[in-house]
């Protein structure tokens, strides 16, 4: 296929975000322009940027757009990287090794092919097929583009009430940002309690947070339809029981692995819809196609089984494996353990590892302890309250999961527990980890540890 180029091999990208232009990147640091081209493919008008900073964006926390991106296309371009803006892949020819793209501008189509390819999709919003969902007023956030469309409305818009569809990660970082934004909030949720990555009795606290700070909850609420007025903008957001105005709508309902290109070339897909990969980030069955971020399903290291979860953190480390492959190197993506970490105002949550229900789905006996305790010694002015929850496996005493909600200080601490997930400790291993203490920063017990030393004891009573 490269004998035209002579013996320059050609890598193809599809996606210019975070999982495909950190291969390229890579791949471009192990060889250089006579030894390897690179072309990739963006359907949209940026590149390598922090998604997960739109809402903080829209919320006026971080004033310019550009302060998100990482680096811009010119940026790639000078470091021989042929990108190309505005151009979407539209078909995978596996068999032949080649892509057909089309120019959203002119609409021009055309083939490219390649030695070696990337596919790095990500995911796509989830979006009800219900009644006025495409209405003016009603917004996604998954793109800096979505992030624009919705500061414009919100410029334009006079009326000040905002409802925001779903209580996950998206959903409550943007009820804060319209919050900030001096909207009246009214969260429409589907399940038991905001923040379903959560038990149910941590997201208990996280709702009464919420409404603490003027937010209105509705939780076990199906949306029907979003109501539009004469004008036809979006006027109002249905339930089964209730009507809940509204002059804009933020759709935070969760994404799903944006992966029909792959399913129409016959690559395996997961049980959640992702692209299955082996440890060096490479599609199954395939030698010269790799794939990574939100469009893929990783190694969930506590359970075993393969999970979908859309985190930047994993899309980065999957981008520096890939570059690492088809450059010629050697790199792996060992799995993950489920760690994420949010806020809504002061209130942070974090959580890694498994749920309750997570636990009994793969058949694991286990106990639960709840901790209250503070972030700083108590007696040490501005500590404040925390809630840790801890899961651990009943036979051994193997860690299997920890949640966090509490004010400054508490989000971060999830991260002791992920590194003692990841290594596989028990919770009586973990009672003995040498952690920092100072008044300023932690009760000479620190609240995980505290945990730990709860689980341990209740382990033993058990067995």
């Amino acid at each position: 296929m490269n004998g035209a180029r002579g013996a320059r091999e050609r890598l193809v990208v599809i996606g210019g975000d975070a999982a495909g232009m950190s291969a390229a990147s890579q791949a471009r640091r192990l060889k250089g322009p006579d030894e390897l081209e690179i072309v990739a493919f963006e359907r949209g008008h940026f590149t390598s940027y922090s998604a997960c900073g739109i809402p903080y964006w829209v919320s006026g926390d971080v004033p310019e757009r550009d302060q998100l991106i990482a680096r811009t296309p010119e940026e790639h371009r000078a470091r021989d990287i042929d990108l190309r803006l505005r151009t979407e892949v539209t078909e995978l020819d596996l068999d032949r090794g080649r892509v057909r793209a089309r120019d959203a501008d002119s609409g021009a189509e055309s083939w490219t092919s390649y030695d070696k390819l990337v596919i790095a999709t990500g995911a796509q919003p989830i979006r009800p097929d219900l009644p006025g969902m495409d209405a003016p007023g009603v917004h996604g956030v998954q793109t800096l583009d979505d992030g624009q469309a919705l500061l414009d409305t919100l410029a334009r818009t006079r009326g000040r009430r905002a409802v925001v569809v779903g209580a996950g990660y998206i959903g409550v970082e943007m009820a804060e940002a319209m919050i900030k934004r001096g909207y009246e909030v009214t969260v429409v949720n589907r399940g038991r309690e905001p923040m379903a990555t959560l038990d149910p009795d941590m997201g208990r606290l996280v709702h009464e947070a919420m409404e603490g700070l003027g937010i209105t909850m509705v939780n076990d609420a199906e949306v029907t339809a979003l109501l539009t007025g004469d004008d036809g903008r979006v006027r109002a957001v249905a339930t089964e029981d209730a009507e809940h105005p509204a002059d804009v709508v933020v759709l935070g309902i969760g994404v799903r692995p944006e992966t029909a290109l792959a399913r129409a070339a016959g690559l395996p897909l997961g049980e959640h819809g992702g692209l299955l990969t082996d440890r060096s980030m490479r599609v199954r069955g395939q030698e010269e196609v790799w794939a990574g971020g939100d469009c893929v399903e990783v190694l969930d290291l506590v359970s075993g089984q393969q999970r979908h979860i859309p985190l930047g953190t994993h899309a980065n480390k999957h981008g520096q494996v890939i570059g690492a492959n088809v450059g010629g190197g050697y790199a792996t993506f060992p799995g993950v353990v489920g760690t994420a970490v949010s806020k809504v105002c002061d209130l942070e949550i974090a959580r890694t590892g498994l749920r309750e229900k997570d636990a009994r789905r793969v058949g694991l006996r286990f106990e639960t302890v709840t901790v209250e305790s503070t972030s700083r010694a108590g007696y040490y002015p501005n500590a404040s309250p925390m809630t840790v929850k801890m899961l651990a496996e009943v036979r051994t005493g193997r860690l299997l999961g920890v949640q966090i909600v509490g004010r400054e200080g508490a989000g971060k601490r999830v991260d002791i527990a992920a590194v003692a997930l990841t290594a596989g400790m028990t919770v009586d291993q973990m009672t003995a980890l040498d952690l920092g203490y100072a008044p300023p920063f932690s009760p000479v017990w620190d609240p995980v540890l505290v945990a730990a030393r709860k689980a341990a004891g209740r382990i033993r009573g058990t067995g």
